[in-house]
């Protein structure tokens, strides 16, 4: 095994490669945002945005209705904001930290949705990062919550614990060998959900899967955060089984190494084929096959997606620009 998995292994960086945690809330005797016009939406995300000016937790506030929508998307692009966030603007802010581990969604489908980030896995502090706005909101706010039911949340999914914990993992052998449909109806009827980077479980680009819990109600945050631990690191384990035998077959290792020679040689390279490609060279990096970095490599698979390149050029380009500057940037990485 490489070298690299071996290397940071406490937060397994070879399979995963970020967490999130994200609490819903809502204000009390507030009707949800689904019910509320715009001016009353924007009471509220002013009054939220005057709480948190007073704390010594520092965001920039930023009003999705000034933004190009490829902005909004890039933001969906790199995990910040839910893509229904990004596709209606009136009445929402975002407001996001400098280091972007902290996200809060105001006025989506619920007054505030907190979520907090890592690298790898990591749970805990991605949690206890949420939690500390959770907390100096619900002081000045008292957010809904039912000494039986728990936070009241407008999808009757949410009710209970109101947190939604994910870890992003790369699975190539899993996915390239069949298992993960399998793997998948496992995991629903032990209360998880694995499903694409982006949240659908039909379209998974670049082995990128979503490991998520489905249950809130009659378990407490630390728990439901254990048992997701239990199953990503149940699913590392069978990943690292899976590529090291996968890898042994010279059919992957020509396909690894086409692959590294495509990237080092496109002029143009779509989005979907990137994430293709970049999988496979992710991979071999990984257990020795071919020289690269695994981190540069996964930092690729959401800095080179469509909107976000607009946003780094600061404007709309054309497909076949992006595809351009897609092909330029990723042989320059694999280079260094």
């Amino acid at each position: 095994m490489a070298e690299s998995i071996k290397s940071g292994s406490n937060r397994h960086l070879d399979t995963v490669l970020s967490t999130r945690v994200r609490l819903a809330r809502n204000i009390d005797g507030v009707p949800f945002p689904v019910r509320l016009n715009s001016v009353e939406k924007q009471s509220i995300n002013i009054k939220i945005c005057e709480i948190l000016s007073l704390s010594e937790q520092k965001l920039q506030a930023i009003e999705m209705s000034s933004l190009y929508p490829y902005e909004a998307i890039s933001l969906a692009e790199r995990h910040l904001i839910s893509p229904e966030f990004a596709s209606m603007s009136e009445g929402r802010v975002l407001l996001l930290s400098e280091d972007e581990k902290i996200s809060i969604m105001l006025c989506e489908k619920d007054h505030v949705r907190i979520q907090g980030f890592e690298e790898g896995l990591d749970l805990e502090n991605a949690y206890k990062n949420a939690e500390v706005y959770d907390e100096i909101l619900d002081s000045s706010l008292h957010f809904a919550f039912d000494p039986k039911l728990g936070y009241l949340n407008q999808n009757p999914k949410d009710i209970g614990t109101g947190m939604k914990a994910s870890v992003m993992m790369h699975l190539p052998a899993l996915s390239r060998t069949g298992a993960m449909t399998k793997l998948s109806a496992t995991s629903m009827k032990l209360g998880f959900n694995i499903r694409g980077s982006y949240g659908d479980a039909a379209s998974v680009k670049g082995d990128i899967f979503r490991i998520s819990n489905s249950v809130t109600m009659g378990i407490s945050e630390e728990e439901a955060l254990e048992n997701l631990k239990t199953l990503v690191l149940q699913i590392a384990t069978k990943e690292r089984a899976a590529a090291e035998k996968f890898v042994t077959d010279i059919n992957i290792k020509d396909r690894i190494n086409r692959s590294v020679g495509l990237l080092q040689n496109a002029v143009l390279l779509s989005s979907d084929e990137m994430m293709e490609l970049l999988s496979w060279v992710r991979l071999g990096a990984l257990y020795g096959i071919v020289e690269a970095d695994p981190h540069t490599i996964a930092k690729l698979f959401t800095a080179m997606q469509p909107a976000t390149i607009n946003v780094l050029a600061k404007q709309k380009l054309p497909e076949s620009v992006r595809d351009e500057i897609r092909a330029k940037t990723v042989k320059q990485a694999l280079k260094s």
